[in-house]
């Protein structure tokens, strides 16, 4: 009896651990909106809180999600749990965190979409919404320019940002960076960003 007991839980262990492993559900996603100060995003807890309420009124449920956003306390790369993360129409963006951050990972115009599964205008269209706030370095950790820890929203303060699009100015590897390509200029407010090609959005990805 026992025998048979320790059978059916691995076998259930099995299928659950495979179960996690097909799930292509939606684990990342580009804001649609900012939530209507800026840079000022009610620091990381109030931007997790944005990234779970676009979540849900997408039909997402059962994610802890988490902006991919640093501070000068914390690195975007350590927020998001460990992969994969697949975007709303179930392609895959990237296998883990390392991948993530390197040559391999598939953020793209088509793929780095929003919560709604639709593209993010970039380069090229109007208005260009391409630029992404991260407050990172290419690897994920965190840049000096973060709008104050996320709580600034006016005329003082920058912050880094990406590009969705991997498309800038030129072929360097900034203009392609879509985490951290150029900081904004003129403060933090909606208007500041919208004149460097952005609109205060942010990434979110499912941490588990």
């Amino acid at each position: 009896m026992k025998r048979r007991l320790g059978f059916v839980a691995v076998a259930l262990a099995c299928s659950v651990i495979a179960a996690r492993a097909q799930d292509t559900s939606m684990s990342f996603f580009v804001t649609s909106t900012n939530p209507g100060k800026g840079g000022d995003l009610g620091g990381l807890a109030g931007a997790d809180a944005h990234c779970s309420a676009l979540a849900a009124a997408s039909g997402s449920t059962g994610k802890t999600w988490r902006a991919y956003l640093s501070t000068d306390s914390e690195n975007a790369k350590d927020r998001i749990g460990t992969g994969p993360w697949y975007n709303a129409k179930g392609e895959k963006i990237a296998d883990d965190v390392a991948s993530l951050h390197g040559d391999g990972n598939n953020i793209t115009k088509q793929t780095a979409l929003d919560e709604k599964g639709e593209v993010i205008p970039g380069r090229g269209d109007s208005p260009n919404r391409h630029d992404i706030l991260t407050g990172s370095l290419p690897d994920g950790t965190a840049a000096p320019e973060t709008c104050g820890n996320w709580t600034m929203g006016g005329a003082e303060g920058a912050a880094i940002v990406g590009h969705s699009d991997r498309t800038g100015l030129d072929d360097s590897a900034a203009a392609k960076s879509w985490n951290s390509s150029h900081s904004t200029r003129g403060g933090c407010s909606l208007e500041a960003f919208r004149s460097t090609g952005g609109d205060g959005l942010f990434y979110c990805f499912a941490a588990d």
